[in-house]
């Protein structure tokens, strides 16, 4: 351990811990804008700068390491102004346009102006308004807001994509798509990580929500909504609500005083895709499919593979996502037990995912989603439509698309997908006596793997999160070093709850507390405390089944519920 005061407070903490982390061991704020626990520590914004004993000048806390007897400062004349300065010199460069920025009041670096009184035009406006690249069709991108605090590029990093990266040097330095070609036409997987960790309004998600109001007050359009696992679980950090609230009542109520429109529950077709994709695993196991099977949830993972392992495409589970097979549901069997011409019925997923918007647009999928909104343009609405939410009371899901299993709503953490198909595939193969959880699959760890033997049948599975996990788990399988059966794989790291669309938090809570742990509870704890625990026993699934599909993997639930994938070019 080291001894060191931080502005006379003791403080003892590891060898090799920074004065920032110190810091924070000793209940002192230091303000970060390029720093993000788990992403990016380069010292670049000059922020953090702090008076330690022992330096030339003032120090970058997120990277200056501690010594024994230090003695640091935080709070001097010289280091606010360092910070005024700062602040105002990223201003000059700064597109002003605050109150209209999706980032209103919730923006890193209008919180830093004003607790530092920076002036915003002390240094004049010296910038040339830069074009917007809105031509993805998740992802906005307005580089005339950028601070360049590079934390969107280390993001993409991470992912193992780099779809964007800094360009030019010194004052000309941005932040920009190699041959500046727009996101479009790179290999950005839309998974989002970008835009929860940009800090101001530079990255956005293309928005959706004009068009469902449209539908909404359209008289010949009847509205349904239906709501993805993890939402319940973080959409109440819009309105203040401590992370990890399960806000699924209010939700609800929130979404049906929007307008005339109905609500359902996602985790129904999650229960569905454990049915189709458990079936489709025994299948591959009994007559010689290709393995390991791997998901195919997360179109942020199925576009990756497209682009970087097209050889895995026949190895990847042909069950569309919850959200396509919820759609298409929506458009077939919905619609013929109710007598609706599905022109006149306008589908909208609410998620937690920007790459499902890009997934609304592909083809092979059939176009059955009408829009997708993130669980921050919902929030959004939400406040449009002048609702206490807080206060709200709790209401249920509409019927038929009501009741749905824990294992659905565990779709929303890493590992839930694969514990849900492990319950199910158990029971297929041991019987009532079957296991119900599968504890060694949870956590927020990047790579999880483990074996069980149910029935006679040894299954060898792993988990992944973050591509650049799920690289490492794919490359140890094509070498030979990695024998599984079944994996399960999710483009943001945590899985669902930390997705791209999820509600903006702060740098100092995601720097404080495990964000995606915290959240990813609140579902487990939905699980336990849930009549039905395992998807097949879900009595409207079985009810599907029985009045429309017929049995899983059936020639129509092939039709509906199942595609296929085709390689894309890198670049």
């Amino acid at each position: 351990m080291v001894n060191l005061k931080i502005n006379g407070i003791p403080v003892s903490v590891p060898e090799g811990s920074t004065v920032l982390q110190a810091a924070k061991a000793a209940n002192i704020r230091i303000p970060t804008l390029c720093y993000l626990k788990d992403v990016q520590c380069v010292g670049s914004c000059r922020m953090c700068l702090v008076e330690a004993t022992g330096a030339r000048g003032l120090v970058a806390a997120c990277v200056y390491p501690v010594t024994e007897g230090m003695e640091v400062r935080t709070n001097t004349p010289r280091v606010r102004k360092s910070r005024k300065m700062t602040l105002e010199l990223i201003l000059s460069t700064h597109k002003k346009k605050c109150l209209s920025c999706v980032r209103s009041m919730n923006c890193e670096l209008q919180k830093l102006a004003l607790e530092y009184n920076a002036e915003e035009d002390a240094f004049g406006t010296d910038h040339d308004l830069k074009p917007v690249d809105d031509l993805s069709a998740s992802v906005v991108r307005d580089n005339s807001k950028c601070v360049m605090c590079t934390r969107c590029v280390a993001a993409c990093s991470q992912q193992t994509i780099s779809a964007i990266g800094p360009k030019n040097r010194g004052y000309a330095k941005e932040i920009g798509s190699p041959y500046d070609v727009s996101l479009a036409f790179t290999p950005c997987v839309n998974c989002g990580q970008c835009v929860v960790a940009c800090p101001v309004g530079a990255l956005y998600e293309k928005s959706s929500v004009a068009d469902v109001w449209g539908a909404i007050v359209d008289p010949d359009k009847q509205v349904v909504f239906f709501t993805a696992p993890s939402v319940r679980a973080t959409l109440g950090e819009a309105f203040g609500l401590p992370v990890g609230t399960n806000v699924e009542g209010k939700m609800v109520t929130a979404i049906k005083q929007l307008g005339d429109v109905k609500c359902f529950n996602m985790d129904i077709t999650a229960d569905l895709t454990i049915m189709e994709e458990a079936n489709e695993l025994l299948d591959r196991l009994k007559n010689g499919g290709k393995t390991p099977m791997f998901t195919s949830c997360c179109p942020g993972w199925i576009k990756f593979a497209e682009h970087y392992y097209p050889e895995l495409l026949p190895n990847i589970s042909t069950c569309k996502s919850p959200q396509e097979m919820f759609s298409a549901l929506l458009k077939t069997y919905y619609c013929e037990k109710h007598g609706i011409n599905p022109e006149n019925l306008y589908v909208v997923s609410v998620i937690p995912c920007t790459a499902k918007k890009f997934e609304v647009s592909r083809d092979e999928l059939g176009h059955y989603t009408d829009a997708a909104l993130t669980t921050r343009e919902l929030a959004k609405m939400i406040k449009e439509a002048g609702l206490d939410f807080a206060n709200l009371p709790d209401s249920t899901f509409d019927t038929p698309f009501e009741e749905a299993s824990g294992a659905g709503a565990i779709f929303g953490a890493t590992g839930g997908v694969m514990e849900a198909a492990l319950r199910t595939a158990a029971y297929k193969l041991g019987g009532s006596g079957a296991p119900i959880e599968f504890k060694e699959v949870r956590g927020t760890a990047g790579v999880k793997e483990a074996e069980y033997t149910v029935g006679g049948t040894t299954v060898k599975v792993a988990v992944a999160s973050g591509l650049g996990n799920a690289r490492n788990v794919i490359e140890q399988v094509k070498s030979g070093k990695k024998d599984y059966i079944f994996i399960e794989i999710m483009a943001c790291p945590g899985g669902c709850i930390n997705g791209g669309g999820q509600p903006y938090v702060h740098d100092e809570v995601r720097n404080s507390i495990d964000l995606k742990a915290v959240r990813a509870q609140a579902l487990y704890d939905y699980d336990k405390e849930s009549k039905l625990r395992t998807s097949h026993e879900n009595p409207a699934v079985e009810s599907i089944y029985k009045e429309f599909l017929g049995s899983p993997n059936s020639h129509k639930a092939h039709e509906l519920l199942h595609t296929t994938y085709a390689k894309r070019e890198k670049y």
